[in-house]
């Protein structure tokens, strides 16, 4: 009791822990300041150490030299930055309650086979510690069912997506995965362009039909798609799907009609558009052919490096100052 009394825990987390942890009645005071002295050491900042152990209590009934020490030290290997290991134990503090060999060797093994990136491997996991608590027969092999269905390979496309995008394995499968694709399908994509977006753009998959997507959709219709622009814009370039309405796609488009005096079919035929910074790029490109007198269209206008755009174009760098003067 006095243990945590010292380190800021009131009486209802202290009685919040033990009815979590019905072992901790049994560790004491010399081993439990022990643990908390060597999560101090690892980076955890003491502030945050009440809020770790009360997530998890059972870290300071492992023991610490045969238990926590080697996890620690095997997450420590893949990482790449100092505070990484810290961070995650932070965020999922459960992290270190698994089994080394039962849980996070067998894990690594399994997205190894699937051809995940082995440098990639630790910051997949750092990031979203929580995949070291999900079953790899119930829950990674139907997620990986699931991608192949798809069409993705086994052994090295799959493996790069969930390494793209480690938080697509805590959605579900049936009730958030499928009715999105379907959605999709819905919309006029292809199963090419089905792959292309969980390769490319995985976090769209995760995203809910009712509350994101179909929104988007329908903001699209509002401001004249037809069904046919809205599957090759959103085929042609998924995040269509998910950007923000009134601060990213209403802005653009009203810049496209207003300013540059073109259609929405243009968009339609190159929907990579809406992937351009506003103020970077689209105006400041538009400005620089409008000075020149220059008409083409949005892909020759944006496709190409800046460089290769000024070359293109025949603009000179005291042109370029001179419209942004402007």
């Amino acid at each position: 009791m006095w243990f945590f009394k010292d380190r800021g825990f009131d009486d209802k987390s202290i009685h919040d822990m033990s009815k979590k942890c019905k072992q901790l009645n049994d560790v004491d005071r010399e081993r439990a300041s022990e643990t908390w002295d060597y999560l101090k050491s690892i980076g955890i900042p003491e502030r945050k150490l009440p809020v770790v152990i009360g997530k998890c209590p059972k870290i300071l009934t492992l023991d610490l030299h045969d238990k926590l020490v080697p996890m620690i030290q095997c997450l420590a290997t893949l990482g790449t930055k100092p505070k990484e290991v810290a961070s995650a134990i932070t965020k999922f503090p459960h992290i270190l309650g698994h089994s080394l060999e039962e849980k996070l060797c067998p894990l690594l093994a399994f997205f190894e086979g699937l051809g995940a990136p082995e440098k990639q491997l630790g910051k997949m996991i750092l990031l979203n510690p929580r995949i070291i608590s999900y079953s790899i027969e119930s829950k990674l092999s139907q997620m990986v069912d699931f991608l192949a269905g798809l069409g993705l390979s086994k052994d090295g496309m799959i493996g790069k997506v969930l390494v793209k995008h480690p938080f697509i394995m805590g959605y579900s499968v049936e009730k958030r995965l499928i009715p999105t694709c379907e959605y999709l399908r819905s919309l006029g994509l292809t199963k090419s362009q089905l792959q292309k977006a969980a390769i490319n753009f995985p976090e769209i998959l995760c995203r809910d039909v009712d509350k994101t997507l179909r929104p988007n959709v329908m903001y699209l219709e509002s401001r004249g798609f037809s069904p046919s622009q809205i599957a090759a814009v959103v085929g042609g370039y998924p995040p269509v799907l998910i950007k923000s309405a009134s601060n990213s796609l209403g802005p653009r488009i009203k810049f496209l009609e207003q300013v540059m005096g073109k259609q929405i079919n243009e968009v339609a035929e190159y929907p990579e558009f809406f992937k351009h910074g506003l103020k970077g790029k689209l105006e400041s490109r538009h400005k620089l052919l409008t000075r020149k007198g220059i008409e083409c269209s949005l892909s020759e206008m944006l496709e190409c490096n800046h460089k290769k755009f000024l070359l293109k174009f025949g603009i000179d760098m005291r042109d370029e100052s001179v419209a942004i003067g402007a």
